[in-house]
C-alpha cells in the first residue's frame, strides 16, 4: 500500500505558514491537513476558511490535497465556505451530525471528496452505514482539539478493524486515514495496522530541526512498515 503523509498545520509557525507549508510538501508531504476547531465541539478555537482559501494557490503549484477536518458543531452550515475556499476533501464528525448521510451528500454535490471522522471513544458501528457514501474515513488516536498529544494504544487495533471491514466490504478505495500523535517511532506500526494517510503535525513542525529533516526521518521510519 502506497501510504500517504498529511502535514498538518495545527503546530505550524502561522508567521511564516506558507514558507512551512511549501517546505513541508517539497519534503514529500503529500497532504496539507487543515483543523478547524470552533470553541464548541473541542474547546480550542482555531482557523476558518480564509486560511483554506489562502493556502489554495501552494497547493495549485505543487498538485497538493487540501483536507479540511471541521471539529465544529453544526458542520453542515459551513460546509460551503470551505469548499468555496478550495478544500479538495471535507471531513465531518459522526458525533456532530444530525443527519449524516445529507451531510456527506452535500459535500460531495459540491465537488469535494466526502469524509468521516470519530472520537477515540466513539465505536465504529456508529459509521458502518455511511461507508460505502464516503472517500475517506479518519481515526481519532487522539481526543480532537490539542496538537502535541501522545497516540492512545488502543487505536492500532481499532485501525486493524475498520481496515478490515474496507477490505471485506470491497471499499478498498476508501482512504484510512489515522490523526493523532503519530511520530518516528511509531508510524510503522500505525501504516501495518492498515492505515493509508497518517496525519503528522508537531514531528514535523518541530523547531528542533527543520521541516525537511523530519519529513525525511518520519519517511524513512515509514519505510520499516
Amino acid at each position: 500500500m502506497n501510504v500517504k503523509i498529511a502535514s498538518s498545520i495545527l503546530t505550524a509557525d502561522f508567521s511564516r505558514l506558507g514558507d512551512q507549508v511549501r517546505e513541508a510538501i517539497a519534503a514529500g508531504a503529500d497532504f496539507i491537513h487543515i483543523d478547524v476547531m470552533d470553541g464548541h465541539f473541542v474547546p480550542p478555537i482555531t482557523i476558518g476558511p480564509l486560511i483554506v482559501s489562502a493556502l489554495r494557490s501552494i497547493a495549485d503549484e505543487t498538485d497538493t490535497i487540501l483536507d479540511v477536518h471541521l471539529m465544529i458543531e453544526h458542520p453542515e452550515q459551513h460546509i460551503p465556505s470551505f469548499a468555496e475556499a478550495g478544500a479538495d476533501i471535507i471531513t465531518v464528525h459522526v458525533e456532530a451530525c444530525t443527519n449524516l448521510k445529507n451531510t456527506i451528500q452535500h459535500i460531495r454535490s459540491l465537488g469535494v471528496r466526502p469524509g468521516v471522522t470519530l472520537k477515540p471513544n466513539t465505536p465504529l458501528n456508529t459509521i458502518e452505514e455511511i461507508l460505502p457514501e464516503v472517500d475517506l474515513v479518519l481515526i481519532m488516536s487522539v481526543e480532537p482539539g490539542y496538537g502535541g498529544q501522545s497516540y492512545i494504544p488502543s487505536s492500532t487495533e481499532k485501525i486493524s478493524r475498520l481496515r478490515q471491514m474496507l477490505d471485506e466490504r470491497g471499499l478498498t478505495h476508501v482512504e484510512l486515514e489515522v490523526d493523532g500523535g503519530i511520530k518516528a517511532h511509531n508510524i510503522a506500526e500505525v501504516a501495518a495496522a492498515g492505515a493509508s494517510i497518517l496525519v503528522v503535525g508537531s514531528a514535523v513542525f518541530d523547531d528542533a530541526a527543520s521541516v525537511s529533516w523530519n519529513m525525511t526521518a518520519l519517511r524513512r521510519a515509514l519505510a520499516c512498515s
